[in-house]
């Protein structure tokens, strides 16, 4: 606990520097990065095997796959991303030429989550080393064996001073908070991305939080049943539930819902068989307490299909529910397991009347052919992103920023947008010596109508 003072004042000496600056340095770190995590591919399908009982098609989509995909795009494209980007100049600064340098922060501290532990430690460091930064991960005490790993491969690749992983519980994570950095980047729930906040703005430390909340998603009756259950039961039940931007619950047209609920239980048949327990395809709960929070918002609901837990196990199987009360222990937060509700709406002011019950979501799902329905929802209801049509691939396009707004979190990132989520934006004006003119200069009398007129003209 000591040495973490230690190791960020080494770290902020070491940036000083300059070391971390140039690109071809960046760039080193990077290819070494993406070497030591493809030496390590068959390691890291192990580690959240024992970790999640993942299977390693599930830990390639939804991690390692999007983590080299990362390091590639940040090694392809750093060079350009890195250039100071030119704007166009102002009337009011001419002769001049005016830029946006990208500068890193400094020291930055990311805490990583344990529903996706490589992926969401790894994803944010690509781009803060990208960026020029140095960085220090927390990662998840939950996920030992692929915490470990991850310590290990940033061991192998950075220097300390560099790139560093802190292991460790919530007496780690509050002295690395206490702390004062130049950026936090943090991934979790809401009510500890609230103390990150709050330890923040001690110090005025810019934030990143990418938090959750109740994402729904909208079914209609002008669509396939079928090709939704198909992608519902895909997005809801990967990583066993525990997806952030996971479908939370349903809202589904009455008239189809009884249908509905039978093409589903068939779906996630069909996907985990008769007993998703065997299933070498179904994850586990991460750990006992939260295999015990999901079993008691299985209590005095109507449970439909599913409804099994093993608490020595920690497993709970796919479970459906009908209609629960929105004051029900499963409708008063996140649920972030293989539990889904299904509501039914007769007018769009039933829709909104359950949306508009909760926080804003990091993200909504639509599933309907009517344009003007759909239109209508993206347009009304305030999330972080969302599918028209599928769930969860958004998050798979580098090109779309990823985050939150409001309870769901601040700040985004992937691909480009993280780069810029590291790197300060600098405005430079590089003014010309050639010319001078006298106008903005005192004694001002007589100026003020012509400065008016070139205002109106020219901003």
């Amino acid at each position: 606990m000591t040495a973490i003072p230690n190791i960020i004042s080494a770290q902020k000496a070491f940036f000083k520097t300059g070391k971390t600056i140039a690109i071809s340095e960046r760039l080193k770190y990077l290819k070494a990065l993406k070497n030591e995590i493809t030496t390590h591919e068959q390691a890291i399908y192990d580690a959240l095997q024992k970790d999640f009982k993942k299977s390693e098609f599930e830990t390639f989509i939804s991690e390692f796959g999007l983590v080299i995909s990362e390091l590639n795009l940040a090694i392809k494209n750093l060079k350009k991303w890195s250039r100071p980007k030119r704007v166009t100049a102002s009337i009011l600064t001419f002769p001049s030429s005016d830029y946006i340098f990208y500068n890193p922060y400094g020291t930055i501290l990311i805490i990583a989550p344990w529903n996706y532990p490589f992926l969401l430690a790894m994803e944010p460091l690509i781009m803060a080393i990208a960026a020029g930064n140095t960085v220090v991960l927390k990662p998840s005490e939950l996920t030992k064996n692929t915490s470990q790993l991850l310590t290990d491969i940033i061991e192998n690749v950075f220097p300390k001073d560099h790139a560093i992983a802190v292991q460790g519980g919530v007496e780690t994570a509050t002295t690395l908070l206490s702390q004062k950095w130049d950026y936090i980047f943090f991934t979790g729930s809401v009510p500890v991305g609230k103390i990150v906040a709050q330890a923040a703005a001690k110090h005025l430390t810019p934030v990143t939080l990418e938090l959750g909340g109740k994402s729904p998603c909208i079914v209609d009756a002008s669509i396939d049943l079928k090709l939704v259950a198909k992608r519902l039961v895909w997005g809801k039940f990967l990583n066993g539930g525990q997806t952030c931007i996971a479908p939370d619950y349903v809202i589904i047209k009455a008239e189809i819902k009884q249908n509905f609920i039978e093409i589903l239980k068939a779906e996630i048949t069909k996907v985990y068989g008769e007993n998703p327990k065997t299933s070498a395809d179904f994850p586990r709960i991460i750990n006992t307490k939260n295999t015990k929070r999901l079993a008691e918002m299985l209590k005095n609901v109507s449970i439909i299909f599913g409804g099994n837990v093993d608490e020595n196990e920690n497993y709970v199987s796919p479970t459906l529910i009908d209609e629960p009360s929105l004051e029900s222990a499963v409708m008063c937060e996140e649920i972030f397991g293989p539990i889904l509700p299904i509501l039914t709406y007769e007018t769009e002011t039933d829709i909104e009347n359950i949306i508009w019950h909760f926080e804003k979501p990091l993200a909504l799902y639509v599933f309907s052919k009517e344009k003007i329905f759909v239109e209508k929802l993206l347009n009304k209801f305030s999330f972080g992103g969302g599918v028209v049509n599928d769930t969860l691939i958004h998050f798979g396009n580098h090109r779309l920023p990823f985050g939150g707004v409001g309870h769901s979190g601040m700040g985004a990132y992937h691909g480009k947008w993280g780069f810029d989520t590291f790197s300060h934006k600098k405005p430079i004006v590089k003014r010309g010596t050639w010319f001078d003119p006298t106008l903005r200069y005192a004694p001002y009398k007589g100026k003020l109508k012509l400065m008016k007129k070139l205002f109106k003209i020219f901003t």
